[in-house]
């Protein structure tokens, strides 16, 4: 089932003109720090004659496998930037290891898919509409396997650091990661914590969490909304803490108006996301399914603007990541998705004899041929044994050639799953759309 999910979000991020990439999996654990992680995050690389000696050596000077894939891309966009085309819109599909501890959708090893665009200097904002709406199209091609409606919840780090430091907050930092806990630990807890590791006052902390109630589905909403709470708390809207906030404001009301009118309701304001990592400098999104709410985000990314640097040359981003492994494993265990299928194989055409054996690698040939995906049975044992076999493996056909190559009649084909059987010609049959885009499992 994954490889099919895997070949669906390419096939969408290809419509979208995004170029495939793969990174190395090792990186350097200066590069692995960059984005604000610990170390004990890090699964580090030691060689045999090493061991033993690790601590002596620097995390920053060794080598780790990476846990994310924005990371390895800023490395891949420096190296290669004579000769990339920007913006560089990028996807790319590959493992990634994490320090976690395995729990229920948290695994140390998973796949991640990830899309991106990266500038060279600047990098318009429209594409800040452009990424949430892709990943809204490939996770829609996804409900045939089960998935909930999907729906992005977008913020932006300048709308509510202006609102912050218009409160008389300083550790906008420590602000953010409190608040991006808020659907884990329940307000009262945050605001504790925004006063006891951030230096809030109650009023400070509460005026937060009411920032942080906001959602709206249209720009219009979400500016009145704002500037009445702005006006409760007596921030001034003459100042510079407001004129950041602003422009936060714009960008996040460019975001939902401009997909409202592609896609309408598949992108909300909604002014709790924080994404506590420090690198986001502006639009910052979260993705969450219907009727899923235990399981959280699904996909999530934002802008970056100094996260790929060359000296005074900057390339900023905007990407979003979808949790692949975990949406997977919600999509087989929650989602009412199925994997009926061991073998990607359509039909399995069965041999009557040894000797003839060549005629049934013929019409194996000739459906594959036409795009039917189809295994020629492994013995010529007996036809029950060879249904059996196509049974076990979940193919829903077993195709019958005809037996008398003297004769000319007809092969014929049977539908284990309805029990139908009937004439046919490899030439010209098709199977039943419902039976050819059955699910395969990969892990049974």
């Amino acid at each position: 089932m994954e490889q099919r999910v895997i070949d669906t979000l390419r096939e969408v991020f290809e419509l979208n003109g995004f170029i495939g990439i793969e990174t190395r999996a090792i990186e350097q654990g200066s590069s692995l720090l960059k984005k604000g992680e610990t170390s004990k995050e890090i699964y580090l690389l030691s060689r045999l004659q090493e061991v033993g000696h690790e601590s002596d050596t620097p995390v920053e000077q060794r080598l780790g496998l990476h846990f994310d894939l924005t990371v390895p891309l800023s490395r891949y966009v420096v190296e290669h930037s004579g000769q990339l085309p920007f913006p560089f819109k990028r996807w790319q599909i590959q493992k990634v290891w994490r320090g976690e501890r395995p729990q229920e959708g948290r695994f140390r090893e998973f796949v991640q898919a990830d899309i991106d665009v990266v500038g060279d200097g600047t990098l318009p904002e429209h594409y800040e509409v452009e990424l949430p709406l892709v990943m809204v199209g490939a996770l829609e091609r996804l409900r045939g396997f089960g998935l909930p409606k999907a729906t992005v919840h977008a913020n932006n780090r300048k709308l509510s650091e202006g609102f912050y430091r218009g409160l008389g907050l300083t550790d906008i930092e420590g602000v953010l990661r409190e608040i991006d806990k808020l659907d884990k630990i329940g307000a009262d807890e945050v605001a504790s914590l925004l006063v006891s590791e951030c230096g809030a006052t109650p009023d400070q902390a509460k005026a937060c969490l009411e920032l942080a109630q906001i959602t709206a589905s249209d720009g219009a909403a979400l500016i009145d909304r704002f500037d009445g709470l702005c006006e409760i708390h007596h921030i001034d809207m003459d100042g510079d803490d407001y004129a950041m906030a602003k422009e936060g404001l714009d960008t996040l009301t460019m975001i939902v108006d401009g997909a409202a009118r592609i896609r309408p309701g598949s992108v909300i304001a909604d002014l709790k996301i924080a994404r506590g990592l420090d690198y986001y400098t502006g639009s910052v999104y979260e993705t969450f399914l219907d009727g899923a709410d235990s399981l959280g985000s699904i996909c999530s990314g934002g802008r970056y603007d100094n996260l790929a640097t060359q000296g005074s040359r900057k390339y900023p981003g905007v990407g979003l990541s979808i949790g692949l492994s975990r949406l997977v494993s919600y999509m087989l265990h929650s989602a009412g998705a199925t994997a009926s299928r061991i073998s990607p194989a359509c039909v399995l055409v069965a041999v009557w004899n040894e000797e003839n054996r060549a005629d049934s690698n013929e019409v194996a040939r000739r459906l594959r041929a036409r795009g039917i995906a189809a295994d020629v049975a492994p013995t010529a044992a007996k036809l029950g044994k060879q249904i059996k076999y196509a049974d076990k493996l979940g193919i829903p056909y077993v195709w019958f050639p005809n037996e008398d190559p003297a004769d000319d009649g007809p092969d014929q084909v049977k539908n284990i799953v309805s029990g139908e059987q009937i004439d046919a010609d490899a030439r010209s049959w098709e199977p039943d759309t419902v039976y050819a885009q059955q699910t395969v499992t990969t892990n049974a």
